[in-house]
């Protein structure tokens, strides 16, 4: 027998016994949270055609996807990200809605990379949409709906960064710099890359002071403090009124009573391009990852044929259900099933027994009971 077929390919892995359990029981802890906001299941295909994740949409490069071909030669890849598809679902079932869509999902998401450094290529999400709504009322409904469902896991100490895209943009348009520059300097940025941006931005001859404003976005984090010093570092009118909706938006969740789980990050720049404003991800000791990430993205569904500003997110189970671990936080799981063993003269007997346990909802597995080995002299 081969043994190399015993083992899974680098990057996933099989679950079973009690972490899957485990897994399960946060999942349905997370859905309770977001069912309680009223929003409501849908299911997407595993796979769908590459252009629904290509380069133009703004989501994983396409080196990463896992990408191959079906009878007819159409080109098709297994989603690396939920929203493309959700986006691409809204815009053709729900096409002349007009009222808000509050959509949510679990699945797994795919993504080749070669660079791993602990992570895994196969990662299951939970998350919500929120679609039709501009308001930053909608920006706090998700923000507080992330904190409550992390907080129905067990997890206590996290924190969610929330920065703004918008405020970027403005300041590289004041910096008249060009979309391709912009693009490197976002990578750069969001990559904690500093000294290449500083690079990028002397190799494309940006003066001062915007050189400097530039660079210093990375430091724009912490309180509301941040967000005055970000203020005083622009003049344009974008950027201002991103700030002026970052500020709104401290003030919602002070009144869904979350506001102490926040904090603001402006040099926070996803690596997915179909943000438009607001984005955000939650951290917690124990994970060097984000356990959730999620922003606006209001041009997004444009892509698919409808015109609808939306706003959600996406909670990394693996890396939620690691924090959970490494924090020892207790994942309350079912009772394993009793045992009930049986021997031909007792078997009506204990399936009769077998069967009023499973009305009352408790659950038993049936087994012969072993033969004694026979004595040898």
């Amino acid at each position: 027998m081969n043994k190399r077929l015993l083992h899974t390919p680098e990057g996933v892995r099989d679950l079973y016994g009690n972490e899957h359990a485990r897994k399960l029981q946060v999942e349905k802890n997370l859905h309770e949270s977001i069912g309680l906001y009223g929003y409501e299941d849908i299911q997407t295909p595993t796979f769908e055609f590459f252009d629904v994740f290509s380069s133009e949409t703004g989501t994983t490069p396409s080196r990463e996807l896992y990408k191959f071909f079906d009878k007819e030669g159409n080109t098709l890849a297994l989603r690396p990200d939920f929203t493309p598809s959700i986006a691409r679902c809204a815009a053709k079932y729900f096409a002349g809605e007009n009222s808000p869509l509050r959509l949510c999902y679990i699945g797994n998401t795919f993504t080749n990379t070669s660079s791993l450094q602990g992570k895994l290529k196969e990662m299951t999400q939970m998350g919500a949409e929120l679609m039709g709504d501009f308001s930053v009322e909608a920006d706090g409904e998700i923000i507080s709906l992330v904190i409550n469902a992390l907080l129905n896991t067990g997890l206590k100490r996290f924190q969610v960064s929330i920065g703004q895209v918008e405020y970027f943009k403005g300041l590289c348009e004041e910096a008249g710099l060009d979309e391709e520059t912009e693009l490197e300097l976002r990578t750069c940025i969001s990559g904690k890359n500093f000294f290449a941006a500083q690079e990028l931005l002397l190799e494309r001859g940006v003066q001062e002071p915007y050189q400097s404003r530039l660079l210093k976005v990375a430091d724009l984090f912490g309180d509301m403090c941040s967000l005055t010093e970000a203020r005083a570092m622009v003049n344009n009118p974008r950027s201002l009124a991103a700030i002026e909706r970052l500020e709104q938006l401290k003030k919602v969740l002070e009144l869904y009573g979350v506001a102490d789980y926040i904090s603001f990050d402006l040099g926070m720049l996803s690596k997915y391009r179909y943000y438009t404003g607001m984005v955000f991800r939650a951290y917690t000791y124990g994970v060097g990852d984000a356990v959730v990430k999620g922003g606006r993205y209001d041009r997004l569904l444009c892509r698919f044929g409808k015109e609808a500003p939306a706003v959600g997110f996406a909670l990394v189970i693996d890396n939620i259900l690691e924090a959970l671990s490494r924090q020892r936080v207790e994942i309350p799981i079912p009772p394993r099933a009793q045992k009930l063993t049986y021997t031909p003269n007792t078997y009506a007997d204990v399936l009769a027994r077998t069967r009023e346990l499973r009305s009352q909802g408790i659950p038993v597995t049936l087994t012969a009971a072993k033969k004694e080995e026979p004595i040898h002299e």
